[in-house]
């Protein structure tokens, strides 16, 4: 089935990609900043640059008035409302303040604050400007924090040569004393696929201190691309044995891989293990044990972990009803999925086009064409934009049932809902062989200069 390729699982990762502004903020300002009375209550110099909110604001100007005031402005008020504030994603004013202390002669900076600085200038400008800082910096300042920052930016970049020269580096100057180097070296070769290296780079770790467990979930993580069930048992029972305590992410990883083998009794028991895990303070656990479940063919167990979310959060957040649905749809209870898209619907303000593609890929797959296209109305008439993936998918739904004039429609908007358009060449084959079968030259024609037009000409049917 042409759409096979779809997947309706969504990670964990995008549920803990989800930051609660609000709560967050709120939780910040009320951290013991330096404050003031005022005729509204206390006033704070955290309140004012959190209220800053848009990026076009200026966080030195917020300062200096604060100063201006006759109120103190200490370092430690500073950094605490730069955690906070890269909590929030908020890397410019965060990055404003940084450098606005560079400048303050009664400020005294350490290798740690230019290290955080530095893990700015790469968010907010880019690795070249994080580089260049770097090599600005005194020599006292480049010490295993700010390496460690510059390591983290290249990690981030996979730029798995500078990565390793870093190291090489740190390594004559004695900086690699503490895991978290490691753990960065361990994450860019899982996601490289490198997984020859992840023992390696243990075995050195090993030499100069003990992993933590970011190591172990790295580890464990690397086992399960494997899929070497015997290892991750071993790696698990080596993190009890050190007294290192798992999260929730070791016992999601020890689980996915378990029903992977069907090992169901022991996906249970780390499952099991891992719920007890889940809270406020870890919500995105939530949205992986609704994946288990699924993944388990636990329908129950799905539907009570959502229940008991609903009972902790007042609201769902887009990657949680994502996750929600994916699950729904992959257990094939369509309709629950069709109830949870409309309680999204209600509550919804951001009009998300990968909410209704998840329903919309799922009729097309049932060839419940019809459907689709009623959904696809209805996302038009809420004011949802379909996106790229909505058209693809409206593509394939229409080539499905061979209705080429609609297919040829949907194509030329697939190709104008692309920033930059990479040709999907089993669609393009697809769509030729549909026209050739039916004999449609005209059609063929009108499909051809739309490749052209999107500077795609090298297709072996577009040539014939």
């Amino acid at each position: 089935m042409w759409f096979r390729s779809i997947r309706f699982q969504a990670t964990f990762a995008a549920a803990a990609r989800y930051f609660s502004v609000t709560a967050n903020a709120e939780k910040a300002v009320g951290s013991g900043f330096a404050t003031t009375r005022t005729g509204g209550g206390t006033d704070t110099l955290g309140r004012r640059l959190f209220s800053l909110v848009y990026a076009e604001r200026s966080a030195v100007i917020a300062i200096e008035k604060w100063k201006a005031e006759g109120q103190k402005v200490q370092k430690y008020q500073l950094n605490r409302i730069v955690r906070e504030l890269r909590k929030l994603k908020r890397y410019k004013h965060a990055l404003e303040i940084c450098e606005w202390m560079t400048q303050q002669q009664g400020i005294k900076l350490m290798p740690g604050d230019y290290a955080v600085h530095l893990d700015l200038i790469a968010k907010v400008r880019g690795l070249s400007s994080a580089e260049k800082f770097f090599e600005d910096l005194p020599d006292k300042m480049r010490g295993w924090q700010t390496c460690t920052a510059l390591l983290h930016t290249y990690v981030n970049n996979k730029l798995l040569e500078k990565a390793e020269a870093l190291m090489e580096k740190m390594s004559e100057c004695d900086f690699l004393k503490n895991h978290l180097p490691y753990n960065r070296m361990l994450c860019l070769y899982v996601a490289n696929g490198q997984l020859e290296k992840v023992p390696e780079v243990i075995k050195e770790l090993k030499k100069k201190t003990s992993p933590d467990v970011v190591t172990y979930n790295v580890w464990l993580s690397a086992c399960a691309s494997q899929n070497d069930v015997e290892t991750a048992k071993e790696v698990f029972m080596e993190m009890k044995k050190a007294k290192v305590d798992p999260d929730w992410m070791t016992f999601s990883t020890l689980t996915n891989l378990y029903v992977k083998n069907q090992l169901l009794q022991d996906a249970a028991s780390t499952l099991k293990e891992m719920e007890k895990m889940a809270s406020r303070k870890n919500r995105p656990a939530y949205s992986s044990l609704l994946s288990l479940h699924a993944n388990m063919r636990d329908r129950n167990g799905v539907c009570r972990i959502w229940n008991k979310m609903k009972s902790c959060f007042c609201k769902m957040n887009d990657a949680e009803y994502i996750c929600m649905m994916c699950s729904l749809v992959k257990l094939e209870e369509i309709e629950e999925a069709e109830n949870i898209y409309s309680e999204w619907e209600s509550v919804s303000g951001h009009g998300d086009p990968q909410i209704p593609n998840i329903l919309l890929a799922a009729y097309i797959n049932r060839n419940q064409m019809e459907q689709a296209q009623s959904l696809h109305h209805r996302m038009v008439q809420k004011g949802i934009r379909p996106c790229y993936t909505t058209w693809k998918l409206l593509t394939w739904g229409h080539l499905k049932s061979k209705q080429m004039e609609k297919v040829l429609d949907c194509f030329k908007k697939v190709i104008g809902s692309a920033k930059k358009w990479s040709p999907d060449e089993k669609l393009i084959s697809e769509i030729f062989r549909n026209l050739e079968e039916k004999g449609n030259v005209e059609g063929a024609g009108e499909f051809f200069v739309l490749l052209r037009n999107a500077g795609h000409e090298s297709t072996e049917e577009a040539r014939r």
